[in-house]
């Protein structure tokens, strides 16, 4: 589970983050959606603990993220929007390096890898320098890190950057899969087909506020237009 309260956060005049309450519970796929300058990435940044809010407070899996970072940390798996690695380490090495971050058992780590390897394709990249892979590639091996250590809650910008249509909907079926088996999945994106598809719900942030929140039909009620596609209800939302 998520835990939002009043998170505000300012960057000199600039409110990029003004108030934003929010609970994402267990076993929910959750889509946050703006236009750029929305504040989405400054609100993924305060969830992964890169920064401090200059107000409100952030649980994780019920550990506050200020006063229990370490324990709200390791129940959180993350993605960023451009993956970083250590570039001359392998796949494999690159696993083990976060195996060990999150002190577990060898055993377990080696048999999710080979899992995780399997499930994103990258097997065959196993024994390669990670400077040497593709985008798509290093996005794959982000994704498999993030999701190595089974988190509670798993926070994810931009997923299918980089993805072809056959590993896009790998990554799509596994965020499903393990929001439906208990974890909290956050994605943000820019891609409105892919909130559609997989969200259970939607959150649209515009100027730093939350100005539309729920289920796509109930998008739709708030404006009266059943039918209506999420491209043409964010717009009526961002105007």
């Amino acid at each position: 589970m998520i835990e939002i309260e009043n998170l505000s956060m300012s960057y000199g005049d600039l409110r990029a983050l003004d108030g934003l309450t929010l609970t994402i519970p267990k076993g929910e796929l959750f889509a946050f959606l703006g236009p750029n300058g929305a504040g989405k990435t400054t609100a993924i940044k305060l969830l992964t603990g890169l920064m401090k809010p200059d107000e409100g407070g952030i649980r994780i899996s019920g550990f506050d993220l200020n006063t229990q970072p370490i324990e709200a940390k390791r129940r959180l798996g993350y993605v960023p929007d451009v993956a970083q690695f250590y570039e001359k380490l392998t796949p494999s090495e690159f696993m083990e390096f976060i195996a060990e971050l999150f002190e577990m058992d060898r055993d377990k780590a080696a048999a999710e890898t080979d899992a995780l390897f399997t499930q994103f394709a990258l097997q065959e990249y196993a024994a390669k320098r990670v400077e040497n892979l593709s985008h798509g590639t290093r996005q794959r091996l982000a994704i498999a890190s993030a999701l190595l250590h089974q988190p509670e809650v798993i926070i994810i910008d931009e997923p299918m950057v980089g993805l072809d249509p056959i590993h896009a909907r790998i990554v799509k079926d596994e965020l499903k899969a393990r929001s439906r088996a208990g974890a909290t999945v956050l994605m943000s994106t820019h891609l409105l087909n892919i909130a559609e598809e997989v969200a259970d719900r939607i959150g649209i942030l515009h100027r730093g506020r939350l100005v539309a929140l729920g289920r796509l039909e109930e998008l739709r009620t708030q404006r009266a237009r059943d039918g209506m596609q999420l491209e043409e209800l964010f717009l009526d939302f961002v105007r």
